[in-house]
């Protein structure tokens, strides 16, 4: 347990340094290092190439996690992993060739609009290869219990050679074509790094004598396909739609917005490392008080933290914007749409473990499907109407439609439900604190206007749960930090 532990703090930190660097590049240096239409190039080459990613790996780093242990001898094993190598290509080879005989077809439907995506065809393809395959390395390195390294390169490396390159852009030692053109070479080395990482581990070995459960393994990665592009989808399917109807500056703009907002799911991903090996051992265990009580306490305490993120970012939102370039202060509504869903996702605690590690995982990734349509559908008719505001509508309709079935659906088959009467003390708390901040203006730098507002905000936030300890966890964490400094 002590290796998991120092591992699990260890990605945590990777995680929040890494999204601290790509705050500073989404927020700052993209913004005025390039210009809004080659930003908005380069959000729609990255949510392209996101969107193939898990086509293009077809499952293989969930398939590597799932089943590697479950095989004893090394000679299974070395089957099992050179077939995790060469299952990709099944996909990526003839896309390749695709991309290669319609490449100009190809660049006028993704460039119908704006022209300029014409020229990225290979950007976007060598991009998504080079990210299916860093997951299928990343993996590789996790089932032998090594994941530091492969989160610093995930969450740390790629974004600072990127910082590096905006940089030498602003300092005129590179073009903006040039940067577009690294671009790729970033994903690319970044791939190189952790495969040489992964087989420095064990090293793969030429054995076609594939794992007797070869058809379990190959059902199991499609149907984790569907899985893997229904997050996807819900994540990056409006940037590459928004460049299908509007102008493409309005996909920088969107995706300043968004990035803003995310920022409320951080917490999540934190406590998932946690959570979802604790929710399986309870699965397995046959554990139903313990689930209900862990289901339970994830939600309160993810909609606590989420809660209170979201709160100050809408009040702070005002500040925020004066601190970026005029182009990109039109997108409140925005933030609060997308930030809805992800306190939404929040307030859902562990479901997602509970579904994807219970018997019920099938059932789950159809309708996973069925919310991929929904997303791709509310987009075609939103964006047109209402611009990158009705691609944040779409998000947000299809992850409540998508976040009440899971919740209706774990109800129904497992008898849990997450809510207690502390959520709605928590809804209360939140609500009386926008109403009690929301016209509360200082007249100083924007910078100091957000710190003071929100050291008052998390000042009196904090006060209330403590005072009428609403939540256990909350309440014994702040004890101990109390005590500490007194």
């Amino acid at each position: 347990m002590g290796i998991v532990f120092k591992q699990s703090f260890s990605n945590l930190v990777i995680t929040y340094i890494g999204f601290a660097i790509g705050a500073v590049n989404t927020l700052f240096l993209y913004a005025r290092f390039l210009s809004d239409t080659y930003y908005g190039l380069v959000g729609v080459i990255l949510a392209t190439s996101a969107i193939l990613m898990p086509v293009m790996a077809l499952g293989v780093p969930n398939t590597l996690i799932k089943f590697y242990s479950g095989y004893k001898d090394e000679r299974s094993k070395d089957g099992f992993l050179f077939l995790m190598l060469l299952l990709p290509m099944v996909l990526i080879l003839p896309l390749g060739l695709f991309s290669y005989v319609a490449n100009e077809a190809i660049g006028a439907f993704i460039g119908q609009k704006n022209a300029i995506v014409e020229d990225y065809v290979w950007h976007i393809f060598l991009i998504a290869m080079a990210m299916a395959y860093f997951e299928v390395f990343y993996s590789w390195s996790r089932i032998h219990m090594r994941s530091v390294f492969g989160n610093f390169m995930k969450e740390i490396f790629g974004r600072l050679l990127i910082f590096l390159l905006l940089f030498a852009v602003y300092l005129d030692y590179i073009s903006v074509i040039t940067f577009m053109h690294a671009l790729v070479g970033v994903y690319l080395v970044r791939t190189l790094i952790m495969k040489l990482y992964a087989f420095s581990l064990r090293m793969p070995k030429i054995n076609f004598q594939f794992p007797s459960n070869l058809s379990s393994l190959i059902t199991y990665s499609l149907l984790i396909i569907l899985g893997g592009s229904t997050a996807v989808v819900l994540l990056e399917v409006d940037k590459f739609m928004i460049n299908q109807f509007i102008e493409i500056e309005k996909v920088a703009y969107y995706t300043v917005a968004v990035f803003i907002a995310t920022v409320i799911a951080v917490p999540s991903r934190a406590m998932h490392q946690i959570s979802y090996p604790m929710t399986a051992a309870l699965l397995n265990g046959k554990d139903g008080d313990g689930l209900a009580v862990l289901y339970r306490k994830s939600s309160l305490t993810l909609f606590i933290v989420s809660g209170l993120i979201f709160v100050l970012i809408i009040l702070n939102l005002e500040d925020l914007y004066l601190l970026l370039p005029e182009n990109y202060r039109g997108g409140f509504y925005i933030v609060l749409m997308i930030g809805l869903a992800r306190v939404f996702d929040a307030l859902l605690g562990n479901n997602n473990a509970i579904l994807y590690n219970s018997d019920h995982y099938r059932a789950i990734l159809w309708l996973g499907v069925l919310l991929a349509i929904l997303t791709i559908f509310l987009n075609w008719v939103l964006i047109p109407k209402i611009g990158i505001t009705g691609a944040a509508l779409a998000t947000f309709m299809a992850v409540s439609v998508y976040n009440l079935l899971k919740l209706v659906y774990v109800k129904l088959k497992l008898g849990l439900q997450p809510f207690s009467r502390d959520t709605f003390k928590v809804f209360l708390l939140l609500g009386g604190v926008v109403l009690l901040f929301f016209y509360l203006q200082f007249p100083f730098h924007p910078l100091i206007n957000i710190t003071l507002k929100s050291l008052l905000i998390a000042a009196v936030y904090t006060a209330v749960l403590y005072r009428f300890k609403i939540s256990e966890d909350v309440y014994n964490l702040l004890t101990q930090l109390f005590s500490r400094k007194s």
